[in-house]
C-alpha cells in the first residue's frame, strides 16, 4: 500500500517541474539548467524514494518535456536582441516540434534522431554568451557553428543513446553495479551518488579548462557576471512598447496569430497523443474511445482555431477600449476559464466523457504557455519593430 510520504513526494518533483520553468524568462540561464537536471533525475527520485507505479508518468514526463521547452522558446520573445540567433532558436524549436508531431503519429523512434532536439542547448549557449558578452555582437557565423556544433557533436549521440539504443541512466547505473530491477533502493543510490560525483568531477575539470581557453582566446568581457536576465539586457523604451502593441492591436488575423495557431495546434497534438492511459474512456456500449481523436484531424484545427482566435480576439477588443490585464496571474487565469469553457463546449457537443485530471493539466500547461506568449511578444515587436503595411 502507497503511504502519503510517496505521494507528497511525487506531487513536490511534479509541481517543482511545473513551476521552475516559470523563471526561466528571468533566470533564462540557472532556470533552465535546473529543469534540464530534474527533468534527469526525477523517475530515479521516484524509484529510489518511493514505491509508486511509473508506468503512466512516463507520458507526463514527456509533455512537461515540451512545456518547458516551450516556455524557454517564448522567453526568448523577452529577452533576445540578436534577431539572426531568434530566428535560429525558433527553426530549432519547431524543427522539434514537427519531430515529435510525426513520432507520435507514426511511432518510429529514428524520427526523433532526424529531429534533435538542438534547441535546447542553442538556448543555453546563447545564454552563456549573453553572462559577459552584448549577443547582438555574434556574428551570423558563430550562431550557426554553435548550432551545427551542438546539432552534430551533443545531440546526435545523445538522440541515439536514449531514442534508439534506448539506454537509461537509472538502468546503466543499475547495470554497472551489477544489479537488477528487483534491487533494494541503497546500492541504487549510491551508485547514483558516485556517478553524479565523478560527473561533476568531470564537469569542473572541463569548465576550468573552458574558461582558461576562453580567456586567452576571447574578447574581454562587456560588462560583469550578472544571472538575470534584465542584468545586462537593455529593454525597449516605453515609446518602443506603445508603437508594438499598436502594431499588435490593429489586427486580429495576422502573422503573429497564425504562429500562436501553429505553436498551440502542435502543443494540444502533442499533449493529446502522448498524456496517459487514463484518456481512454468507455461509452454506453462499452467501446474503448480515446479522447485525443478529439484533438485530430479537422476537430483538432477547429479546437485550435476556436481558442486561439477567440482568446486574441477578446485580449484586442479589450486593448482597443483601454483595457490592459496588468497582471499575470489575472491573465492566465482569464486564459485558463476560457480555455477550460471552449473545451467544456467541445467534449458536450462531442458527447464524450471528460477526464477532468488529464483535462485540468491539459489546460495548465495551455494556458501558460498562450499567456507568456501574449505578454512577452510586444518584447519582440518592440525591438525589432516592423510596419503594419508588412502584416
Amino acid at each position: 500500500m502507497l503511504d502519503t510520504a510517496d505521494w507528497l513526494i511525487f506531487a513536490l518533483v511534479v509541481l517543482a517541474r511545473f513551476l521552475l520553468p516559470l523563471l526561466i524568462p528571468f533566470f533564462p540561464l540557472p532556470a533552465i539548467i535546473a529543469c534540464l537536471l530534474l527533468d534527469g533525475v526525477d523517475q530515479t527520485i521516484f524509484q529510489v524514494f518511493t514505491k509508486l507505479p511509473l508506468d503512466g508518468y512516463q507520458n507526463y514526463d514527456k509533455a512537461l518535456d515540451i512545456y518547458y521547452l516551450s516556455i524557454a522558446y517564448i522567453s526568448t520573445f523577452r529577452n533576445w536582441t540578436n534577431l539572426f540567433a531568434f530566428r535560429v532558436s525558433r527553426f530549432l524549436y519547431y524543427y522539434r516540434l514537427v519531430g515529435v508531431v510525426l513520432f507520435e503519429s507514426l511511432q518510429l523512434r529514428p524520427l526523433l534522431l532526424l529531429f534533435p532536439n538542438t534547441f535546447e542547448y542553442f538556448f543555453i549557449w546563447y545564454e552563456a554568451v549573453k553572462l559577459w558578452w552584448y549577443p547582438r555582437k555574434l556574428s551570423r557565423t558563430a550562431v550557426v557553428s554553435a548550432a551545427a556544433g551542438i546539432w552534430i557533436i551533443v545531440k546526435l549521440p545523445q538522440e541515439y543513446w536514449l531514442h534508439i539504443a534506448q539506454n537509461d541512466m537509472t538502468d546503466t547505473v543499475k547495470a554497472l553495479l551489477g544489479g537488477g530491477p528487483e534491487d533494494a533502493w541503497g546500492p541504487l543510490l549510491i551508485g547514483n551518488l558516485l556517478l553524479i560525483v565523478v560527473v561533476l568531477a568531470v564537469a569542473a575539470l572541463l569548465l576550468y579548462a573552458l574558461v582558461r581557453f576562453l580567456r586567452r582566446n576571447t574578447p574581454a568581457a562587456d560588462y560583469r557576471l550578472g544571472w538575470r536576465a534584465d542584468d545586462n539586457n537593455p529593454r525597449p523604451t516605453h515609446e518602443q512598447f506603445a508603437q508594438a502593441r499598436r502594431i499588435i492591436y490593429q489586427r486580429i488575423f495576422d502573422r503573429d496569430l497564425l504562429e500562436k495557431i501553429i505553436l498551440v495546434g502542435f502543443l494540444v497534438f502533442i499533449f493529446a497523443n502522448i498524456l496517459p492511459s487514463g484518456a481512454v474512456a468507455e461509452d454506453a456500449s462499452g467501446r474503448l474511445l480515446l479522447a485525443a481523436r478529439m484533438f485530430r484531424g479537422v476537430s483538432l484545427a477547429l479546437y485550435v482555431t476556436v481558442l486561439v482566435s477567440s482568446t486574441t480576439a477578446v485580449s484586442h477588443v479589450l486593448a482597443r477600449r483601454g483595457t490592459t490585464v496588468a497582471s499575470g496571474l489575472a491573465h492566465f487565469a482569464i486564459v485558463f476559464a476560457f480555455n477550460m469553457l471552449i473545451v467544456f463546449v467541445f467534449f458536450r457537443i462531442a458527447d464524450r466523457p471528460i477526464n477532468w485530471l488529464n483535462t485540468l493539466i491539459f489546460q495548465l500547461l495551455l494556458a501558460v504557455i498562450v499567456t507568456l506568449y501574449d505578454r512577452y511578444q510586444p518584447f519582440h515587436l518592440a525591438r525589432f519593430p516592423r510596419l503594419a503595411d508588412e502584416e
